[in-house]
């Protein structure tokens, strides 16, 4: 279904380090590898790996990065400490002089992800941005964020919301999320999302707890945002659709909530504002899009560090 594979393309960034997977940089990286390879390698996006940590995944990964001239790289996002940038930059840097080369074991960080609190934290970051590298900002969202969203607004930086975590108090209201999303879109910034959406659809954790956002819902919402301009009512209401049969992929359209998406304009939104976002685990997505009758097969080689 085209519509759909516009929406899920390279959707999910791996952040198999981190809560609640939490796995070493050896499992971690195996995983990826694995996933590269299987039948879900459509949707993986980058890799999450801290700066503080690249050498610790050089080793890790050396048998496993792509050998050969024709091979695309391992895309990597890397984490930077706003008290070690210039520190974390210059790794980066180092990292990918050691990658060009097939031989050396291929892999590219084009991305990085790092904290502001305002817009003279975003300045910061953008003002020490080198050539070739794109910025995530991760922002708080529980404030007016107009004011950092038009800092944000130009080339190589987009924003960063984070959507969960491990304790109740990390899950934003729905409608801050709601609010973020039309102020984005007003403002022309892509953004992120990172945490708490292991699902397509919105649901309650028991284990934060916590109810958590849909991450299909959280795509189509800003799809229709940027699109179609729907206000933050009309998407939270997107948002907090939790019936399955509301949602409805017919070839080249996508109809939720009572609007529509073309392919086309899946394809543009995930280009251009709704990215991707982080997620520790790739199997509990996989088989929830398969639990939902969306994907034909279900993965044949089930994670166990996955499993909530």
């Amino acid at each position: 279904m085209p519509a759909l594979e516009m929406l899920l393309d390279g959707l999910v960034d791996y952040a198999g380090l981190y809560p609640p997977a939490s796995l070493d940089m050896e499992a971690m990286v195996e995983q990826y590898a694995m996933a590269l390879a299987g039948e879900q390698s459509w949707v993986v996006g980058r890799v999450i790996v801290p700066a503080s940590q690249l050498s610790a995944f050089e080793t890790a990964a050396a048998g496993a990065l792509p050998g050969h001239e024709d091979d695309d790289p391992w895309c990597i996002s890397a984490l930077v400490r706003a008290d070690a940038m210039d520190a974390d930059l210059e790794a980066i840097g180092a990292f990918n002089d050691a990658h060009e080369e097939p031989g050396d074991g291929l892999a590219l960080i084009d991305a990085i992800e790092a904290k502001a609190h305002d817009a003279a934290g975003v300045e910061a970051i953008a003002s020490n941005l080198p050539e070739g590298l794109f910025a995530f900002v991760e922002m708080p969202i529980d404030v007016d964020t107009r004011g950092m969203l038009a800092a944000l607004a130009g080339d190589e930086l987009a924003a960063k919301i984070r959507t969960g975590g491990m304790a109740p108090e990390l899950y934003p209201q729905v409608g801050d999320v709601a609010a973020f999303i039309v102020h984005a879109a007003a403002a022309g910034v892509p953004f992120k999302a990172t945490a708490g959406m292991h699902h397509p659809l919105p649901n309650d954790n028991p284990d934060v707890p916590a109810r958590q956002l849909g991450f299909l819902n959280v795509f189509l919402a800003a799809a229709l945002a940027h699109h179609a301009g729907l206000d933050a009512a009309a998407v939270q209401a997107v948002l907090e659709t939790s019936d399955p049969d509301a949602f409805e992929f017919d070839g080249a359209m996508v109809h939720v909530a009572g609007h529509a998406l073309t392919a086309v304009q899946l394809e543009e939104s995930r280009l251009s504002f709704c990215l991707s976002f982080g997620s520790c685990s790739l199997e509990e997505p996989w088989n929830d899009l398969h639990a939902l009758g969306l994907l034909v097969q279900p993965s044949t080689e089930p994670i166990e560090e996955f499993e909530a």
